[in-house]
């Protein structure tokens, strides 16, 4: 792989950071709602596939384990 090739992470970054410089106003807008309920998509791109696989049998495995606490 070359080193020229921009990844599909770096791309998703370069192009939000691209948004926030066109946007300021939307940047404020987007940090006061992030703070109410946070991110999906920066959850996710951080964990990548393995984490977030990871989070969803966790949940999974939560929500069977409820199911026979509150039966």
């Amino acid at each position: 792989m070359s080193e020229d090739k921009e990844t599909p992470e770096r791309r998703r970054e370069r192009l939000r950071q691209e948004e926030l410089k066109r946007n300021p106003a939307g940047n404020m807008n987007d940090a006061f709602n992030k703070a109410n309920s946070g991110s999906l998509v920066d959850l996710v791109g951080s964990l990548g596939w393995k984490g977030t696989g990871i989070l969803i049998l966790v949940i999974i495995i939560g929500f069977i384990v409820a199911s026979f606490f509150f039966k």
